[in-house]
């Protein structure tokens, strides 16, 4: 779809992309919360510009447009997020999220607190697919910790933000892996066995500094966790994850998770059978503006390439890009951007999308790592803006108990995974070549 060129590059051709960013980034300055304007809105006012701009025939626009919404990965990326939502509202619903949390903590030893957090919020997260809900789930617990005894709230806050951005990026479910492995055409059970060769060197490196600065802390948290949990209640999440990893179509795990999830729910009489389909139907509701968003950038990118805007980025981009390594760097490079002026991770993938997977073909790289590496740098760009909704969140819960220095300086693991990501696109061809037999 954005991929093909129809008419010679034209940096003109990019004013409508820029009206949608900037749009989306002005009101988000001038309110003070990136959340006020609905994003498919500000995809509007971009598309509004694109018809008043370019010169073909209303009627050849507005097929161009629907062309855009209607291409298969746009639809099916739209599918998958009807039924990511269904899933997270019918488990929420059997008591599931609660179940994970309070099973994390009674078995955590309080030595292994910092630890713990990290753990249980990057199983949240990936169970779940979203960053922002682990945290809400978790931060007021957090804050219960520190109100016990001479446990360091900023090093819980920085383990609670690290584990949620871990799982979130790793996630079958979320919506950053829906919208990377759509956009590079690559399966999301290839893109999580790449995606945690890159994270988990990361992820356990950061659970050793964090072992070590739980050594020696002792207080009295066990009255904050005790809560009573169904063990029962989290197999649903365990039966998506383990069918996804063995490389199920996306469309059966999930549909399979919300049957078993609906099954528990009913036997357990969390709701009757005619109150799931509504549960159900409420998750789709929830997916309503990532769904728009989706469906309207299609169209949007289709435009804007129709015109040489695409064939126009791709060009400057191409004239950085020395080989396969900085081919790389330069997505991340993108995406990571993108995602500063809109502290949005899902709608930098969405936008940079087209643009990695032009480039990810051109220089043969391997989809599954673009993939990886663009929901990577999209994770790690949001986890540590200050105005981005993960920080918001934790630094709201605290009830001005912790500042973003404070929580931002301890979240180890957002600092190692951007270092690790850096040397593994590097070096892995010079490793690569080691490894490789000669003659």
């Amino acid at each position: 779809m954005a991929n093909q060129k129809f008419t010679d590059p034209s940096f003109k051709a990019l004013i409508p992309l820029l009206v949608f960013v900037f749009t989306f980034l002005g009101v988000g300055l001038y309110l003070n919360d990136f959340y006020a304007l609905p994003s498919p809105i500000a995809v509007i006012a971009g598309i509004i510009v694109a018809f008043l701009i370019f010169r073909q025939s209303v009627n050849s626009k507005i097929a161009t447009l629907l062309k855009g919404c209607g291409d298969d990965k746009i639809l099916t990326m739209c599918l998958i997020y009807l039924l990511a939502g269904a899933f997270a509202a019918i488990t929420e619903a059997t008591g599931s999220v609660d179940a994970i949390v309070n099973f994390g903590l009674d078995t955590i030893d309080i030595q292994y607190l910092y630890f713990g957090i990290f753990i249980i919020a990057s199983f949240l997260s990936v169970s779940t697919g979203t960053s922002v809900g682990s945290i809400v789930a978790l931060a007021p617990i957090v804050v219960g910790f520190a109100d016990k005894g001479d446990v360091s709230l900023p090093i819980l806050c920085g383990a609670l933000l690290g584990g949620s951005m871990f799982g979130d990026n790793l996630s079958l479910i979320s919506d950053t892996t829906i919208a990377a492995t759509q956009s590079l055409g690559c399966k999301m059970s290839d893109k999580f066995k790449q995606n945690i060769k890159i994270a988990l060197p990361a992820a356990l490196l950061t659970i050793a500094i964090l072992i070590f600065q739980g050594k020696g802390v002792k207080t009295n948290t066990t009255e904050v966790i005790a809560q009573s949990y169904s063990i029962i209640k989290i197999m649903p999440y365990l039966l998506v994850i383990a069918l996804s990893v063995v490389g199920i179509n996306v469309f059966v795990v999930l549909l399979i998770g919300v049957v078993a999830a609906g099954t528990l729910g009913i036997s357990y009489g969390d709701f009757s059978l005619l109150e799931s389909t509504k549960i159900v139907y409420v998750g789709f509701t929830n997916m309503t503006e990532i769904f728009l968003l989706s469906l309207l950038s299609g169209g949007l990118a289709a435009l804007v390439a129709k015109n040489g805007g695409i064939d126009y980025m791709l060009n400057k981009i191409k004239g950085l890009i020395r080989g396969k390594s900085s081919a790389q760097y330069g997505i991340a490079a993108l995406v990571g951007s993108i995602n500063l002026a809109i502290a949005n991770n899902t709608v930098s993938i969405i936008i940079v999308g087209s643009i990695a997977k032009t480039i990810n073909d051109d220089y043969g790289l391997d989809n599954k790592e673009t993939a990886s590496i663009l929901d990577i740098f999209a994770c790690i760009s949001q986890g540590l803006l200050p105005y981005g909704a993960q920080v918001l969140m934790i630094l709201s819960l605290s009830k001005g108990r912790l500042d973003y220095l404070d929580l931002i300086s301890n979240t180890w693991y957002l600092y190692i995974l951007f270092m690790w990501t850096i040397f593994y696109i590097g070096f892995k061809p010079l490793f690569y070549n080691r490894l490789r037999p000669t003659g």
